[in-house]
């Protein structure tokens, strides 16, 4: 991604701030245009190129007030029923069938990564700048990041006892190649990941909501057994390594609120927005012949 479009995602962003906070009245293009500085032609046309509908479309995907409504008309509505009303149903192939992890030995978890060698990368994507990282098993860690120093403060601080250096191989390539191209045809992906038995049981079942679903912590305790363990599926969601490519942003309060994100809620609601649109877009046909 280049700076103009790295630009163009952050207008995108504080647009989506803005719509986050006054949704309920409904703001025109004008009002959201305005808010980034350019004309309501001029942005129509750069949100169109990121999410590939306009801003009313996406409005319609992320409007909270609606699947509130829902949910205060039907409160045993599953989630699944709740995401197929608000345009969130998948249509895609699941995220378990090319991403898969494979956990750290105990002693590498143990030592810190002892004679892991690491490297990492900073790199521009669609939803802003990251920190990639991986070893020669695979991706063990994505993170979005403001302050490139700071990212890689905290990346070394999680394995203080790695080899690190800077540099790109092909785990990484792939990694990035979700935010590219045909999205229906992503490459193998292997996760190298240091975190405890329960932690890597929560992070394998975020990995098969499909892309544009949606679930809950309690939906995802209970497809580990443990009903009442909602409390520890959040933090282990929360503690989630790699950004994306294990899709926490997928995960929503039982109430139908987004909530929060540990790379910021704007980030989160332009993710599910963004798989919503793409994926639930028919294939050959353009926004104009959907009457948008």
């Amino acid at each position: 991604m280049n700076s103009s479009e790295e630009v163009n995602y952050q207008r995108v962003a504080e647009a989506i701030a803005y719509i986050r906070e006054n949704f309920k009245a409904q703001p025109s293009l004008k009002d959201i245009a305005g808010i980034v500085h350019l004309s309501p032609e001029h942005f129509q046309r750069v949100f169109r190129d990121w999410a590939g509908v306009s801003p009313k479309k996406f409005l319609q995907y992320t409007s909270l007030e609606y699947a509130k409504s829902l949910l205060e008309q039907n409160p045993k509505m599953r989630l699944a029923e709740l995401a197929e009303e608000t345009g969130l149903s998948a249509t895609s192939r699941l995220h378990d069938l090319f991403v898969s992890i494979e956990g750290m030995t105990p002693a590498e978890y143990k030592n810190g990564a002892e004679r892991l060698e690491i490297r990492y990368r900073f790199a521009t994507g669609v939803f802003g700048r990251l920190l990639v990282a991986s070893t020669d098993k695979g991706v063990c860690h994505l993170a979005y990041t403001d302050e490139e120093t700071e990212a890689l403060n905290a990346l070394q601080q999680k394995f203080p006892a790695a080899r690190f250096s800077e540099g790109q191989d092909e785990w990484q390539d792939r990694a990035l190649a979700v935010f590219q191209g045909d999205r229906d045809d992503l490459p193998e992906i292997r996760l190298h990941l240091r975190g405890t038995e329960f932690q890597l049981k929560v992070w394998e079942c975020l990995l098969k909501i499909p892309s544009g679903a949606l679930s809950t912590y309690s939906e995802i305790a209970t497809q580990l057994g443990q009903p009442n363990a909602s409390r520890a599926v959040g933090t282990a969601v929360g503690s989630n390594p790699v950004a994306y490519l294990i899709p926490c942003h997928r995960v929503i309060r039982a109430s139908g609120e987004f909530g929060n994100y540990r790379w910021g809620a704007d980030r989160k609601t332009a993710m599910i927005a963004w798989e919503a649109v793409h994926e639930n877009r028919e294939p050959g046909l353009t926004e104009n012949q959907h009457g948008d």
